[in-house]
């Protein structure tokens, strides 16, 4: 049984936990969060902890941003999208049980001091911004580093509010193809 509780979206969501792991869920519902389920994540996040483990789309992300001002101290986790998607729909629900695990053995934290470790000429530099295929190779990176997709301005913010290392960031370079700077 998982200590920490997870925040997902739905019940579909929940279900395909089930078929990872044994853990509790409290479901969002979308966007338009209920006062009584911010009661509920209130109490879980100041008992036994929570990990968010919302959709790798625009909505989900949205939801991942207001829980965690809410709770900053929320651990993140994030399921690349090329896992999550299937049917031509994308969400925990469409994650298989390891993408589930791997992305829950991957749990982030907001660092309180953010470092400054990284800086948008990083990202140039090892072809995560400024380039055709810039995209692909954050999402790639992402998910290896387990910070997720975002465009060029939010992941550097997750490189630096998420505790990634340097040696980190260079190491998942490596299975990138050739590192750059």
């Amino acid at each position: 049984m998982l200590k920490e509780v997870l925040i997902v979206e739905g019940k579909s969501d929940t279900q395909a936990i089930a078929r990872a792991l044994e853990a509790d869920t409290i479901e969002t519902g979308g966007f338009n969060l209920l006062p009584h389920t911010i009661t509920q994540i209130a109490a879980a996040y100041e008992k036994r902890g929570i990990i968010i483990l919302t959709d790798p789309d625009v909505a989900g992300e949205k939801i991942r941003q207001y829980v965690t001002k809410r709770f900053p101290h929320a651990g993140q986790a994030f399921i690349p999208r090329r896992e999550a998607t299937a049917h031509g729909d994308i969400g925990v629900e469409q994650a298989s049980p390891e993408s589930i695990l791997k992305a829950l053995s991957k749990v982030r934290h907001h660092e309180f001091i953010p470092q400054e470790e990284f800086t948008m000429n990083d990202l140039f530099k090892n072809q995560l911004s400024g380039c055709p295929e810039a995209n692909a190779r954050r999402d790639a990176l992402g998910a290896e580093l387990g910070i997720g997709h975002g465009n060029a301005k939010r992941f550097l913010e997750r490189l630096n509010r998420y505790g990634v290392s340097r040696e980190e960031f260079d190491e998942a370079l490596k299975g990138l193809g050739e590192e750059r700077g």
